[in-house]
């Protein structure tokens, strides 16, 4: 069993992401890394834990499969290199994984399978299920057919998102620093290791910078970590960031290596608001005037005389922003029209509407303030 100095081993479920810069050197498998890792997983299951992988690395080891240069990849190559490595992907943690008697299955997620409500919930029943088997669920974004447009581009939030869809209550995320600092220690060398977060002010954001690619494999970056760390702790879950390049990250962990924890709030906000204020792509935006701003701070609903403008293509149901009259992101909230519907009732009374859908645009039960 793990023994704990951080308390790692108090907490029931686990997601673990795993990013490529640590899964792939040269463009090959670390396998003896990988089996550390699996090691690890191994101990914490015993210990009575549920551990479910986030991890990336398909588009890596797809590469030199279709003899491809990942630095100059079209949109087209980086689909096919996704389609070539995730099979060795699973089949590597399929390995590893069995070698400690653990089951293994595979989930591939896009943007849309946690932005869309019913997908949402589709896609979390599927991968409680497969937690509640006992199974070592190992969950990538699905690269092959996800564009641009409509991917998530960093595992760090959608660890996070996957962590909020089965209820988790730690993530841990590998990476290749040991944690928060107040500026990038590579970059500065007074730069001070921040061991707890309690709240995510404006200050502790701005620690993140932008996303670091220097490494040349991932595509996230402490910015993205923060992103994720501001789902979980909205969610009920804490978050871990820490150093995962050598052996053993998870047991080191454990054994009292650095990190900087992300402490969830006290009272979680309920399931639906977690995946309204979460939503990492809204299809509208809707800016209000003062009055609005005000009117949704004291807990009411949205109506069609505060509009300013409404800009999107949304339905009926989708994830909006609200704007405030500063040009600051407000709120989010599910939409109660169409996007054709709604310019034109933009700063309408009550009694000035002849639609069946009446004033409210977002009713207070849909909102989540941020």
């Amino acid at each position: 069993m793990v023994a704990s100095v951080t308390g790692l081993n108090r907490y029931r479920r686990i997601v673990v992401k795993v990013g490529s810069a640590l899964l792939i050197e040269g463009g090959a498998l670390r396998r003896a890394w990988l089996t550390r890792l699996c090691s690890d997983i191994a101990n914490l299951k015993s210990a009575g834990a549920e551990v479910v992988l986030v991890s990336s690395g398909a588009v890596a080891l797809g590469c030199p499969v279709l003899g491809l240069d990942r630095a100059k990849l079209s949109l087209a190559q980086k689909q096919a290199c996704a389609a070539a490595g995730q099979s060795r992907l699973t089949r590597a943690y399929d390995d590893a994984l069995g070698a400690f008697g653990l089951r293994s299955a595979q989930a591939l997620l896009t943007l849309d399978d946690t932005e869309d409500r019913r997908r949402w919930l589709n896609a979390r029943a599927a991968l409680r299920t497969l937690v509640d088997a006992g199974v070592v669920l190992v969950v990538n974004e699905n690269d092959t057919v996800a564009t641009a447009e409509i991917r998530y581009g960093d595992n760090d939030r959608l660890a996070a998102r996957t962590a909020q869809m089965i209820g988790a209550d730690m993530l841990v995320l590998l990476s290749d620093v040991d944690g928060l600092y107040t500026a990038d220690p590579r970059l500065d060398s007074v730069a001070e290791h921040i061991p707890v977060v309690e709240r995510l002010t404006d200050d502790v954001l701005a620690m993140g910078g932008e996303a670091n690619k220097r490494g040349g494999v991932g595509s996230g970056g402490m910015a993205t970590k923060l992103l994720a760390a501001r789902i979980c702790m909205d969610s009920g879950c804490d978050m871990i960031v820490c150093d995962g390049r050598p052996d053993n990250p998870l047991g080191r962990l454990a054994g009292g290596a650095r990190h900087s924890l992300f402490k969830s709030q006290a009272d979680p906000i309920s399931a639906r608001a977690q995946w309204i204020r979460g939503s990492l792509a809204p299809s509208g935006r809707f800016v209000v005037d003062q009055g609005a701003q005000n009117a949704l701070g004291d807990g009411r609903s949205l109506l069609a005389a505060g509009l300013v403008s409404v800009s999107g293509t949304f339905s009926k149901g989708d994830t909006v922003c609200v704007v405030g009259a500063d040009g600051c992101e407000i709120a989010h909230g599910l939409s109660a029209y169409d996007s054709p519907d709604l310019p034109p009732l933009c700063g309408l009374r009550s009694d000035e509407i002849d639609h069946p859908y009446g004033p409210v645009v977002i009713h207070r039960d849909n909102l989540v303030m941020l």
